[in-house]
């Protein structure tokens, strides 16, 4: 028996297969009628798939059953420290380090003593246009859960 292909690796062959069939995130999204960012994460190795939407992006990307096999693994969740120091993720994590102290402010000001959750959790990602230069929109959208006693 050989093991169950590791997710990292399920994921290098969705990007590259999805880039060589030129598609876009959106249309694998599409596919599984999925939402876009969740279905990214997913395909990346951070969320299980259902047999039913890791089966139609692989006949989608002609990708084989193994990945699909991985694809629907329960993963563990994180990021590679390495991958933190690249541009893109870390803008976020300094986003966070600035407003981060201010938005908890806030959220305990308008809810109470609580978290934001990143379990019943949705995220929006979009383009919006502005004189100055595009802007990229991201609309985090998790329940309150309050601290309860």
């Amino acid at each position: 028996m050989t093991p169950i292909m590791p997710k990292s690796e399920a994921a290098e062959l969705v990007v590259a297969a999805r880039i060589r069939k030129k598609l876009s995130w959106a249309d694998v999204a599409a596919e599984i009628d999925a939402p876009l960012v969740w279905t990214v994460a997913a395909l990346l190795g951070q969320h299980p798939m259902t047999a039913a939407q890791a089966d139609k992006v692989c006949a989608l990307l002609e990708l084989d059953g193994p990945v699909s096999e991985s694809l629907q693994r329960q993963p563990g969740r994180g990021i590679d420290p390495a991958a933190l120091a690249d541009p893109t993720i870390y803008r976020f994590q300094e986003a966070l380090a600035v407003y981060g102290p201010a938005l908890k402010e806030l959220i305990h000001e308008e809810f109470g003593d609580g978290i934001m959750s990143a379990i019943n959790f949705n995220i929006e990602f979009g383009r919006r246009p502005h004189p100055d230069g595009d802007r990229v929109v991201v609309t985090f959208d998790g329940k309150f859960l309050d601290y309860r006693w």
